[in-house]
């Protein structure tokens, strides 16, 4: 029997460090938290979406210290298990990683949709240096030759990544949908977003 659960793959975030001794200093100083937020891509996503979904999550290697390479090669792990029309999420730097594969790589399967959620478009986020290879290109334009339906959401109260990051992918992908929101706190770390599962229902019907 042919399995026709709408595949969804998921890229979670990660950390990216200019050298060994800053990668030390966040992991000495960074806080601990004994009881762990619920997060809008985990149970949540599974909950709200429902049975019709199989929802994937690879587990990128050193989320700490995150290599664009390294993630590749794990990305491309899950290709002989995906089917035509998948959908592909991505979140902060799993956000800039598929942007950044996308636009370097022919897909192997036809994609539904891209979702990319408050993801970054260069070095200039707060706190941060994104390094490690995640840097894109300058031409952009094979991720919309990869799929018709790019969307992004950005947050007017992202403290990580600014909201003017919206407009430079405006700028590079002219076709994508760039909603902003100003009722969702911080860099998207809500146990909820209903927006994200309203869109992914509208297009699977």
């Amino acid at each position: 029997m042919t399995n026709k659960k709408q595949q969804i793959v998921y890229i979670h975030g990660g950390f990216t460090f200019k050298n060994l001794k800053d990668c030390v200093h966040h992991l000495r100083t960074r806080e601990i938290k004994l009881i762990r937020n619920k997060k809008w891509h985990e149970d949540y996503l599974d909950k709200k979406l429902g049975a019709d979904f199989e929802i994937i999550r690879p587990r990128m290697p050193f989320v700490e210290n995150a290599k664009y390479y390294l993630w590749k090669i794990n990305f491309e792990r899950y290709f002989p298990y995906l089917r035509n029309n998948v959908i592909l999420v991505g979140g902060s730097l799993g956000g800039i990683f598929l942007a950044r594969y996308l636009s370097e790589n022919k897909f192997p399967r036809k994609i539904k949709s891209v979702y990319l959620v408050c993801t970054p478009f260069d070095n200039s986020v707060e706190g941060e240096d994104l390094v490690g290879g995640f840097k894109l290109k300058a031409d952009l334009s094979l991720i919309e030759k990869n799929c018709s339906n790019v969307i992004f959401l950005f947050s007017q109260n992202d403290d990580v990544v600014p909201v003017s990051h919206a407009a430079k992918y405006a700028k590079k992908l002219p076709r994508a949908k760039i909603y902003i929101y100003d009722h969702i706190p911080g860099h998207f770390l809500v146990s909820e977003l209903p927006e994200i599962v309203k869109m992914i229902k509208s297009e699977s019907k």
